[in-house]
């Protein structure tokens, strides 16, 4: 397993409100571990709300020893860190209402497990298809869902950043868990909108593709061709390529 992560400012912004986490050895019962989060809200809260997003869903899994039910680890602990930043979003003052979405992936025999809520984005790249794989907690989304608008109009829709769920904004949450089957040369990106704001996917699937790239040399060429596009948002991008061992058949 092979895994590498980056986050960039962009152009645009003040701070970074992105947060990540790369681990590609065992985080308490899970072989390894990779996070985004993309945070939001007032002044300091949103880079405040990924950063404890992040820490506090890792300290919820060095506390877990059962390995039965990875999805049941990975949902448990966004609900965790959804009861830690909620907890901080509920005082008044900077860190009100903040919130953040968040992706947590694990990669586990010929699986990976994947928890998400929000916008942030996985997509895989299997035997030269490249899809998405989760699915976006947003208004355009369901707009597209119900067939009011296309695809192509939702990436310039007005209300394109509005999220429908987030972790953090309220007392209860719901995530979506997903078990993706994956093989030997397998690629899994994880990205904030940042990147997918930018970029179009046939762009996205065409710097991961190119075989002259190793896999941090990607990560770089997507965040620098996000940054060439305008670099309007945070870009934070993880990157995943499966090896050999237990995922290596064919």
């Amino acid at each position: 397993m092979l895994g590498f992560g980056k986050s960039d400012i962009g152009k645009s912004r003040e701070r970074n409100e992105d947060f990540y986490y790369v681990s590609n050895e065992p985080v308490g019962c899970l072989k390894n571990l990779y996070i985004i989060a993309d945070g939001m809200g007032g002044h300091k809260a949103g880079d405040v709300a990924s950063k404890f997003a992040v820490e506090s869903f890792v300290e919820y899994v060095n506390g877990r020893s059962d390995t039965n039910e990875i999805l049941d680890v990975l949902i448990s602990g966004i609900n965790y860190s959804n009861t830690v930043v909620h907890g901080m979003s509920e005082n008044p003052g900077d860190y009100y209402n903040m919130g953040s979405t968040f992706i947590g992936c694990t990669v586990s025999g010929d699986f990976a497990y994947v928890a998400h809520i929000g916008d942030s984005r996985v997509y895989k790249l299997s035997k030269g298809k490249f899809s998405q794989v989760t699915t976006d907690h947003s208004y355009v989304a369901e707009m597209v869902k119900a067939g009011k608008i296309t695809p192509e109009e939702a990436r310039n829709h007005p209300q394109r950043n509005v999220i429908t769920r987030a972790l953090g904004t309220d007392s209860n949450v719901i995530s979506d868990g997903l078990i993706v089957p994956i093989r030997y040369g397998d690629m899994l990106l994880m990205c904030t909108d940042g990147l997918t704001g930018m970029l179009e996917d046939n762009e996205i699937e065409s710097i991961l593709k190119r075989e002259d790239l190793n896999i941090e040399e990607k990560v770089n060429s997507l965040i620098n061709s996000a940054n060439e596009k305008g670099g309007y948002d945070n870009i934070t991008v993880v990157l995943i390529i499966i090896e050999g061992g237990e995922n290596a058949h064919a």
